[in-house]
Parts: structure tokens; sequence; C-alpha cells
């Protein structure tokens, strides 16, 4: 489908708002809001380490289209994080049970008053997200873009190779200098707090993440809760999340119709993908691909 001869093009209006999650951490977030008609909603869970900022050029394209698209900071990130990440105290799973929790929350409160539907697009970590949260229901649909379980055994040789010596070297070096995780010094992301680094870590060890992490069992009942419509994109050359990868996290979603969807650059025109360019410019084929999805719950 060309979603620009479905939807006639639209000027935007963009503002910047505060979050709260469920324990009322602010979180910066900024509204890309069409001037005239809302077709629906659409919030951006976004990747691990990675600021609202970078999905910005996608939010924009959806909302020139008609979405009325939200994103946002996870707390510890970004604008959502305390001037020194030193001291800071958080776990990993905060930024879906309470984060995103509160931000679908506040959006879906005025989406009913409004009659439109809410959607979540979940990168990476975003699509593990969905099942952590407490208020799924309040969403009409989600889209999962290279969501895995990071175990390195699902990943190439050469990507695993390199991964073990993030794990096993570079992090833990920053680590135990700063008290953090510097990434943006390696310009792989925004710096991590080391809570998220530590757990992050210790469920990449396993083939199932946290899932088999005996501290985690309750995660399975809580994902058995999700009945959204999941569909669960990945592309053949994203070396995190192989499509074997895709499969081991998104079978935990087994109350929810999961539609697997392999893309390839080829077909989009393009040199490669990989897990970042689902968002990089030039991936305006794959935009329209995800209006042509949504199209048949709108």
């Amino acid at each position: 489908m060309n979603a620009q001869t479905q939807f006639s093009l639209q000027a935007v209006d963009q503002q910047s708002l505060t979050f709260h999650a469920l324990d009322n951490y602010a979180l910066s977030g900024v509204r890309y809001r069409p001037k005239s008609q809302i077709i629906a909603n659409m919030i951006i869970a976004n990747a691990t380490g990675v600021p609202q900022a970078f999905y910005r050029r996608f939010a924009l394209y959806m909302a020139e289209r008609g979405f009325q698209v939200f994103t946002f900071d996870y707390r510890g990130i970004a604008q959502s994080a305390p001037k020194s990440l030193k001291g800071f105290e958080m776990d990993y799973l905060d930024w879906g049970q309470l984060d995103l929790s509160g931000v679908i929350n506040q959006v879906a409160k005025d989406a009913a008053k409004d009659g439109i539907k809410t959607f979540l697009i979940g990168h990476s970590y975003g699509g593990q997200a969905l099942g952590l949260v407490n208020n799924s229901q309040k969403l009409t649909a989600c889209m999962t873009f290279g969501s895995g379980v990071g175990w390195k055994g699902y990943m190439p040789k050469v990507e695993a190779f390199k991964v073990s010596i993030i794990w096993n070297v570079v992090f833990p070096a920053m680590a135990l200098r700063y008290g953090y995780v510097p990434w943006s010094k390696l310009k792989m992301g925004a710096d991590l707090p080391l809570g998220v680094y530590q757990q992050w870590k210790q469920w990449c060890k396993y083939p199932n993440y946290f899932f088999d992490d005996p501290d985690m069992q309750y995660l399975h009942a809580q994902y058995a809760k999700v009945t959204t419509p999941i569909i669960a994109v990945t592309s053949t050359d994203d070396e995190w999340a192989m499509p074997i990868s895709r499969d081991a996290l998104h079978v935990h979603y087994k109350n929810a119709q999961v539609t697997n969807n392999d893309l390839t650059p080829q077909q989009f025109g393009l040199k490669q993908i990989g897990h970042m360019g689902y968002f990089r410019q030039g991936a305006e084929q794959i935009w329209d691909h995800v209006i042509g999805q949504f199209q048949q719950y709108l």
C-alpha cells in the first residue's frame, strides 16, 4: 500500500510534555499532533538506551498521515535522566512496568474521550515491554520491531563475539570506573543506569531471556495476560533479533494473535536494515508498511 494515496498529508504541531510513570516519576515526552483529523494514536516504546529523538523522523512521517504520535524517554535515559547516573537506582523492568504503563494510561484516557484507538510501536526492548505493562488491553494493536531475547546463541558468530567482548570486557570496565555505563562514549546510544546494564547482561545469558531466570517466573503469567494483536517484525539482517530470537520472545505472548513479519532490505530498496534501520531516514517504505498493517484495525 502506498500510504500517500490513502491519507492526505497534514501539517504537524510538535509539543513537549511530561508523562508520569505509575510511581509518579516524571518522563520527558513529545506529542506530534496532526493539525486536522486524527485517525489514531501511536505510542513509541524505545529500544534500550535509544533516546526518543531517534524516532523523530518516523513520528513526523506518521503524524503527517494522521496519526497522533507520542514519544518519551524512559527513566534514566536522555531527557528523563537525573544530572548524574552514578548512584541512580532502578530496575530494568521499570521501563515497562512503571514508565510505559503510565504513558499508556495518559494517552488512552484522552483517546477514550475522543473515541480514537491507540497503537503501540515497540522497538527491541519496547516489544518486550508490552508484556510488562498492566494495561495492554487499552491498546488496539502492537507492532514490534527487532524484539528478541538477546541471547548471543541466536546471533551470527561474528556479532556474538563482539557482544561477548562488550558484555565481559568493555561494559564491566566502564561500570567499575563510572558507576554506570557511559554508552554515549562508544556512540552506541544514551548512557545506561547500572541496574539496567546488570540485569540486561544477566538475562542475555539465557536462551529464553528473563523467562529462564528463577526469580522472574511470574513473567510467564504476566505475558499470558496480553491479548492485544501483535505484528512481530524483524529484518533478516538484524543480527540482534534474528527471526529465531524474535520467535523465542513472542511465543510467550501465548494468548495474543501474533503475526510474524520477516523483512529483507531488498524488498524495500535498502542496502541494509539491521537493528536500527527500521526508523532511520530512507526507511519510508517500511513506514508505509506500518500504516498498511495498522489499517486493518482502524
